[in-house]
């Protein structure tokens, strides 16, 4: 069997078996990529049409300290750091509001992963706002922005429990957190999730089934250029649609670049090529079940319109208002502007909402986000109202 950890529940099912793995090599290595990409955009067109989409966010960076201490990330600081804050209500207020008025639709809480359960520093900040866990604190949160405003709050809080993405659910219209990789390799001293408690495996994989068993809708992906093999990106995808297939939550699969930023400790670490994207891409779409978006950052790679030719149907959120704060380096592209490119590619920009309109059901969504979805929703032009994409 390939890498995968053992003690997964079910891990019979869960488990990929290394023929399946080869299978997928086999096709990557031995066809042309650009037959590749054709296939894939095939199985894209047949399912999602000529429509690209995308999501007006406003990123609201909760806290920016975490317990992990990944060797590509620019977004955490140390606690000593004098740059390292929670945000407090009012900011998440202000900056919700700053992106109702640039008429963004959905409001992207980003945050480190449970510092306060190493450091005392966001201990004392969470008990000063009278909260004893960012999770308490994220809920409240999204209350808030719920209450204040027509905004649909998505969530990436990274591992949580199912107790937790539960009470979440409650108060979000979609969660996310990137799977990234499946191999453990990358957890020894040296690499890239070195002390990072949180980007083992097998933690991601069993937050990957909680949010499967608790119905949430989902957004993973993969992260390439880190270490990873390439048979361990192939098990990744495969484990993915191993998930979904017994769960059906996962809305859409990330295919995102590492990208080399200073004072990184991979700052001299060689990046992914722009055909190591493609070839990817292209093999997500050809895994992965045609329900599942697959998308890919459009701020990472310059050359990212050539994306859509291997499979994509999906750029993810991009912001009006406030930068990729987890890419700081790189701006996202006018909207205006990539709506041409689209066209003169043969498809057609589309807004969408944070939460894909097939989970729009008493199964994956409360009541309290089923009715405030109608205030998003209204907003959209007529093209570009959920049904729209339901019916591609």
């Amino acid at each position: 069997m390939a890498n995968l950890s053992s003690v997964i529940i079910n891990k019979e099912f869960y488990d990929i078996d290394k023929s399946e793995i080869d299978t997928y090599k086999r096709v990557a290595f031995n066809t042309p990529l650009s037959e590749l990409m054709q296939r894939a955009s095939k199985k894209r067109d047949a399912y999602w049409g000529k429509m690209i989409t995308y999501s007006k966010k406003v990123f609201v960076p909760l806290t920016n300290m975490c317990r992990d201490t990944c060797s590509y990330c620019t977004f955490v600081k140390h606690p000593d750091d004098p740059e390292a804050k929670i945000m407090s209500p009012d900011e998440v207020l202000k900056s919700a509001r700053k992106g109702e008025n640039s008429g963004c639709k959905e409001l992207l809480f980003s945050l480190g992963e449970k510092p306060e359960k190493r450091y005392a520093k966001p201990k004392k900040a969470l008990a000063a706002l009278g909260y004893s866990t960012m999770t308490d604190y994220l809920y409240d949160m999204c209350k808030l922005v719920i209450g204040e405003t027509s905004l649909l709050p998505h969530v990436n809080a990274g591992t949580l429990s199912e107790y937790e993405l539960k009470k979440l659910k409650n108060v979000s219209a979609s969660m996310g957190m990137m799977l990234e990789t499946t191999s453990k390799r990358l957890n020894k001293k040296g690499e890239a999730h070195y002390a990072c408690p949180d980007k083992v495996p097998i933690q991601r994989i069993r937050t990957l089934v909680a949010a499967g068993s608790s119905k949430v809708p989902f957004t993973t992906g993969i992260l390439i250029g880190i270490g990873e093999t390439f048979d361990e990106r192939i098990e990744a995808l495969l484990l993915l649609e191993k998930i979904n297939n017994r769960y059906g939550h996962i809305q859409e699969v990330i295919i995102q670049n590492f990208q080399r930023k200073p004072n990184i400790e991979m700052a001299e670490h060689p990046e992914p090529s722009l055909n190591d994207m493609l070839q990817t891409i292209a093999l997500a779409r050809i895994i992965l079940s045609p329900s599942i978006s697959i998308q890919a950052p459009p701020n990472l790679e310059q050359e990212h319109i050539e994306y859509i030719d291997a499979g994509i149907n999906d750029w993810g959120g991009i912001s009006p208002v406030t930068k990729d704060f987890i890419n700081p380096q790189h701006p996202w592209p006018n909207i205006d502007a990539l709506a041409t490119m689209v066209r003169n590619a043969g498809f057609e920009l589309g807004e969408r909402l944070t939460v894909y309109p097939k989970f729009n059901t008493r199964q994956f969504l409360s009541p309290t986000i089923s009715a405030h979805i109608s205030k998003s929703a209204n907003k959209l032009h007529p093209i570009d109202k959920p049904k729209k994409l339901e019916s591609a």
